[in-house]
């Protein structure tokens, strides 16, 4: 039991990591987009915008996964204290 909590645990960790990293990567990608509206390049303002939707669905299907594996974490987590105290 123990294992597979750790187990889920790292994989929560692995998730979040690109959570954060996706989140930054958005982040990024608007700044950019403001800077290019600046200088009006409207060609490379649609690229860039293409690649924040790209990124913002990936985003949400990442947060889905994150979610499910809390859950995981959670049943996990709690088998293993009601095998504890049984």
């Amino acid at each position: 039991m123990q294992q597979r909590f750790n187990e889920l645990v790292t994989e929560q960790l692995e998730t979040m990591d690109k959570l954060l990293f996706l989140q930054s990567e958005i982040e990024r990608c608007q700044e950019l987009e403001g800077e290019l509206i600046e200088l009006q390049e409207m060609t490379k303002v649609e690229s860039l915008q293409k690649e924040i939707r790209s990124k913002k669905k990936e985003l949400r299907e990442i947060q889905q996964i994150f979610q499910r594996k809390t859950d995981q974490v959670i049943l996990s987590y709690q088998k293993e204290q009601s095998s504890v105290t049984s």
